[in-house]
């Protein structure tokens, strides 16, 4: 397994890290608790050091499942443990915000640790950026985190450059979440060269665009209840066709030239982009991480680059970026 060294620390984490949106159920049609502890247990076992969490993924459960998977055989130890602060939700779980205030970062933290069940937290990352608390609360509050003892390095998720040079002017900052994969590059325009630049380490989301780089997606394919791709315009006709198309020419492509699977050749084309530390492989159990093991040992030539690139102008006329699902403010929540 690669791995990365996050600068300002002495954090060292695998290039691939585990993403445990879908383990909390919330907007991916439920959770099979038994099936996720399996997967965060092998993914840790074959050299995933990297596990990322929120406490919003189903509003605790993420954090609870992710906390008991590691607190057996001593797998806390061998992890570098990433959850996010500043969203609230109602006790009923219809309205969530944006909420990022020094009481309510104090709060989460405790909130956390005890669903995590482990006594501190190696990245700790802003989820949203909050319109109504000044950056500078936000990020004196994770200073004072750091300097006690709870984190070791202070994250954000789904901030731009702009916002990420305000939190720098008044603490660290050590990483940043944003999405990214081969059907949703924006960041490839400011967030990476600003990260670059200034020695922030980029651990994206999204590796494999919501199951649609899974090698699994069928046109055919119903999702269920509260599943988030009922409404993603990446999974409705007629970009559906064109984006199954595409993954269909791309899997094409890593079978006949590599022998590899298209999660593997989505996850490696990733690492091998400039300025780009680690990505997310997220897994709702231990069968969707088999192909982890065939990113490791190889690179994309620049000519395996342009061909990639030809496929996706190729199939995808009518792109769309990511469908952030950006929460309110809490005066609009």
């Amino acid at each position: 397994m690669e791995t990365a060294r996050i600068s300002g620390t002495d954090i060292e984490t695998s290039r691939i890290g585990l993403g445990t949106w879908a383990i909390g159920g919330w907007m991916w049609g439920g959770t099979d608790e038994d099936a996720a502890v399996r997967a965060i247990r092998s993914a840790v076992d074959e050299g995933i050091t990297l596990v990322d969490t929120a406490p919003v993924y189903g509003f605790g459960r993420s954090e609870e499942i992710v906390g008991k998977a590691l607190a057996q055989g001593n797998r806390r130890q061998h992890t570098v443990l990433a959850t996010k602060v500043g969203l609230n939700w109602s006790g009923d779980h219809k309205r969530i915000w944006r909420e990022a205030t020094r009481a309510r970062v104090k709060q989460e933290v405790d909130d956390s640790l005890r669903r995590l069940r482990t006594d501190y937290i190696d990245i700790y990352q802003v989820h949203w950026p909050d319109p109504l608390t000044p950056l500078e609360e936000t990020a004196h509050a994770l200073q004072e985190l750091l300097e006690a003892g709870k984190i070791r390095a202070v994250g954000v998720s789904n901030f731009s450059p702009e916002q990420m040079g305000s939190m720098r002017e008044f603490g660290g900052l050590h990483t940043n979440q944003p999405p990214y994969n081969l059907f949703e590059r924006q960041i490839e325009k400011d967030v990476l060269p600003y990260c670059a630049r200034h020695g922030i380490a980029t651990i994206t989301y999204g590796a494999l665009c919501r199951g649609m780089l899974s090698g699994r997606m069928h046109r055919d394919r119903v999702f269920e209840g509260d599943d988030l791709r009922n409404v993603n315009p990446k999974f409705r006709q007629p970009r559906f066709d064109q984006y199954l198309a595409a993954a269909d020419a791309l899997a094409a492509y890593a079978r006949s030239n590599f022998g590899k699977s298209l999660p593997a050749l989505a996850v490696r084309w990733l690492l091998d982009q400039p300025g780009h530390t680690a990505a997310l492989w997220g897994a709702r159990n231990p069968e969707q991480l088999a192909p982890v093991h065939e990113v490791a040992g190889w690179s994309l030539s620049d000519g395996d680059l342009e061909r990639i690139e030809a496929i996706l102008q190729e199939n995808i006329t009518d792109p769309v970026g990511p469908e952030f699902m950006a929460p309110p403010s809490r005066d609009a929540a």
